[in-house]
């Protein structure tokens, strides 16, 4: 999903070390414990961000969720969101795996795949979830009027590209309600990765009589969403406050240990979320690097994870854009030294210089991927950017370079991150970049309209499969917000997904990595990670590099 380019800014996003790993700082065993007890007790670690007896929690949120449509989320701020108050079919439990959601079993084949729902899944205003609610679902998606911008993670059921395209009725998606309780799903190919669709967002049912209700509104505001996760909406103010409760009627509500999340504070501040957590506000607040050495001074214990989530600079390739010259693109490939822009710029542990829009922790045939497929490498030589710099001015007729918009968003370390590259590319090659700061939203509508040169973007996983890097950039994917064309890609995309044998779909992936870098379709900046500070009390808050993240459906308050 699309991510707000953060660099350890503590959204507590994806991780990919499959655990958490806790600094190896000897002052916090032994003594540092002990501190650890005092400085929660006088610093207000022991305040109002936790309530045992209320069973409440109290966190910041990083960002306004857009909207909780889940046929067009497109966000990891609204996933997260989702993610807690909705259920698919199919569910990840507190070690990862894939277990029954909305589904108490299920057979999933070669062509087709069957769903039997539980007779104890009832939507939030006590009505029984029905097959024909995952039917309307998926069939709102892919209605070209809806314009979701994730139609194509439902595209592996038959016919569904062809209606997203205009070209079938939505009645003719291959799914079928055998009965209330009985899904049947066609697929237009074998899909290896099927199970783990199922968990994201779009896939998730929607109530057809009260979506129509809604008059366009649906998700718009708490009262406008009928909920069937583990908790609904209670309280909604925009901008400012998010409150959930736990839902009386979702079938698994004894799992639920949490009475209260209270998201009452929304802010991309980290600093301000640094001091609300020494206040005792809320229970978790991540860092960066101006408030790590503040954190480890007063020796709070630091927990530290991967995110799984690629940040890049995204070029605009429509016609008339500048940035459509490959050779434009590859004076900057060769220009910008991703090293230094981690390791001194944001300077943070758990972040890897961007090497390929593939992370490291993607799994291969039988070791991982970039093990078994090193990245083609690039090394900084401003000799030769600058050659390519002066043959794509003579290729686009140019007299001068005319500034180029770089699109960010408005978070410290993003302003950091961007004001690097606008000296880097200036001071390098002379180009002048002039920076749009934005906040998420804004940012999100303008690369969906196109109104950037350059845009500094993350992507996060969407399941478990290479392939949720691999088609962002297909032609038909409307993620593909620079709107890059290239027919060789598309072919590999189409091969990756219409095979099961691993050798040739990781050899595909192959073949996209080096298109993605001989073209400079896109300059990774880095891989993500995240370091944080938690109140002790706060246990089973679960973090994973795919689905929603931080999960707080099996979290409880210990004393």
């Amino acid at each position: 999903m699309n991510q707000e380019p953060r660099a350890s800014q503590g959204n507590l996003r994806r991780t990919a070390g499959r655990q958490l790993i806790y600094l190896g700082l000897a002052s916090l065993v032994g003594f540092g414990s002990l501190m650890w007890a005092l400085a929660s007790l006088s610093e207000g670690v022991a305040g109002s961000a936790l309530d045992a007896i209320a069973g409440s929690v109290t966190l910041a949120l990083s960002e306004e969720p857009p909207q909780l449509d889940s046929s067009r989320a497109t966000d990891t701020v609204s996933g997260q969101i989702l993610g807690h108050v909705m259920e698919g079919l199919l569910r990840y439990d507190e070690f990862n795996r894939i277990v029954p959601g909305v589904a108490e079993r299920w057979e999933i084949g070669a062509t087709k795949a069957t769903f039997w729902l539980r007779d104890d899944a009832f939507w939030s205003d006590g009505s029984r979830i029905t097959a024909h609610d995952f039917v309307f679902a998926w069939q709102t998606a892919l209605d070209p009027q809806t314009a979701s911008e994730y139609a194509f993670i439902l595209y592996p059921i038959k016919n569904a590209e062809a209606i997203n395209n205009g070209q079938l009725d939505t009645a003719a998606l291959g799914v079928t309600a055998l009965n209330d309780k009985t899904l049947l799903v066609r697929l237009e190919r074998p899909v290896a990765y099927f199970n783990s669709l199922l968990v994201f967002p779009t896939y998730f049912p929607i109530k057809q009589s009260f979506y129509e209700k809604r008059q366009g509104r649906y998700g718009a505001d708490a009262s406008e969403l009928l909920y069937n996760g583990p908790f609904v909406i209670e309280k909604w103010v925009h901008g400012s406050q998010l409150r959930m409760v736990r839902n009386s009627h979702y079938w698994d509500r004894n799992r639920i240990r949490l009475n209260v999340i209270d998201y009452a504070y929304i802010t991309s501040d980290v600093n301000a979320t640094l001091n609300l957590f020494k206040d005792g506000k809320i229970a978790i607040a991540g860092l960066n690097s101006e408030n790590l050495d503040d954190a480890l001074q007063r020796r709070w214990k630091l927990e530290r994870f991967n995110e799984g989530c690629v940040g890049y600079i995204s070029f605009n390739h429509r016609s008339g854009r500048l940035t459509r010259n490959r050779h434009l693109r590859k004076a900057m490939q060769l220009a910008m030294d991703t090293n230094e822009l981690v390791y001194k710029v944001v300077a943070m542990p758990g972040n890897l210089p961007g090497v390929s829009f593939f992370p490291v922790w993607l799994q291969g045939v039988e070791r991982r991927f970039r093990q078994e497929f090193p990245a083609p490498e690039t090394q900084v030589d401003i000799t030769q950017a600058r050659f390519y710099l002066a043959q794509a001015k003579k290729e686009l007729g140019l007299d001068e370079w005319r500034p180029l918009t770089f699109l960010t968003g408005d978070r410290a370390t993003t302003n950091k991150i961007s004001e690097y590259l606008q000296q880097e590319f200036k001071e390098k090659l002379g180009l002048d970049i002039a920076i749009d700061r934005q906040i998420f939203k804004q940012r999100l509508a303008k690369m969906s309209s196109g109104d950037f040169d350059m845009v500094l973007a993350g992507w996060c996983p969407d399941y478990a499969d290479p392939l949720t890097f691999g088609d962002l950039f297909a032609s038909w994917n409307k993620n593909n917000r620079g709107e890059y064309k290239n027919p060789e890609l598309d072919q590999w995309v189409r091969i990756a997904q219409n095979s099961l044998e691993p050798h040739t779909r990781m050899n595909a992936f192959s073949k996209i990595q080096k298109i993605i870098h001989l073209e400079a379709v896109i300059l990774p900046t880095y891989e993500t990670g995240s370091v944080y500070v938690r109140d002790p009390r706060l246990k089973g808050v679960v973090k994973r590099a795919v689905g929603m993240d931080s999960d707080y459906s099996n979290a409880y308050i210990d004393g």
